[in-house]
């Protein structure tokens, strides 16, 4: 698809890692691979058996004699590559190298990421190819990535930057939030019971104390059976004194 990044798997070795590989690219929406000489040929049926539901990518996976062939089509190309290889690029994150991407698609260029063999990785012949360098922040004295989980963090780092995701949200699990009507109501409650036990003391104090109290209800994210919760907890306690509801 013209809307995404192409992966290209140069020279891979096992159909269990291209499965792998496909499972992850489809887990965050990816369907464009590629690949370059795939060692034990194609198609490969452990590479299907891997894939976990991922088949309908690898049908469409296009299969090609050399990297040049697989780039052909490709305006810019990053290669994903741990180790120093005394070429002069830039070296990017996989979150900036997305986000670059994104960007590029967005112009109406095609965007390549190479992915190396297991056992050695790119060849320099291959990194020369591309425009920069892909680095994941691993641990330094333990850098290697196998080939799904390569795959893996940068197809993820592409759906993250993608339209629709949030940082964050509240999951209110068919819960209603509270009106704001019922955490004021909520809040009279308590600063109502709080002033009958002698809570606001000293007096000089009690102006400042009760407006601290209100602005801790605002912050609270309260369900409405939150609310109901805490008025029914209140009436109880005000039971066990005697002081009715």
């Amino acid at each position: 698809m013209a809307d995404q990044p192409v992966f290209v798997l140069v020279r891979p070795q096992m159909g269990e890692n291209i499965g792998a590989a496909a499972r992850a690219m489809w887990n965050f929406g990816l369907t464009g691979m590629r690949m370059v000489d795939p060692r034990d040929g194609w198609p490969n049926p452990r590479a299907v058996a891997l894939a976990s539901g991922a088949g309908r990518l690898l049908d469409h996976a296009g299969v090609f004699a050399t990297t040049a062939e697989a780039l052909a089509d490709c305006d810019y190309v990053y290669a994903t590559t741990s180790r120093a290889r005394g070429l002069t690029k830039p070296v990017v994150t996989p979150e900036r190298a997305m986000a670059e991407a994104r960007g590029m698609i967005a112009q109406g260029r095609r965007v390549a990421v190479l992915f190396g063999p297991e056992r050695a990785g790119l060849e320099n012949e291959d990194i020369a190819r591309a425009n920069a360098i892909v680095e994941v922040p691993a641990n330094p004295e333990f850098a290697s990535l196998n080939l799904a989980q390569c795959v893996l963090l940068t197809a993820y780092e592409w759906r993250r930057e993608g339209p629709g995701i949030v940082a964050e949200r509240l999951e209110m699990a068919g819960a209603a939030p509270a009106t704001g009507l019922e955490v004021e109501k909520l809040a009279e409650h308590f600063e109502e019971r709080l002033e009958a036990a002698g809570f606001f003391f000293p007096e000089t104090k009690a102006a400042n104390m009760k407006l601290n109290l209100r602005n801790m209800w605002s912050r609270m994210l309260l369900t409405r059976a939150d609310v109901q919760t805490l008025h029914g907890m209140l009436r109880q306690l005000m039971r066990g004194r005697g002081d009715g509801l």
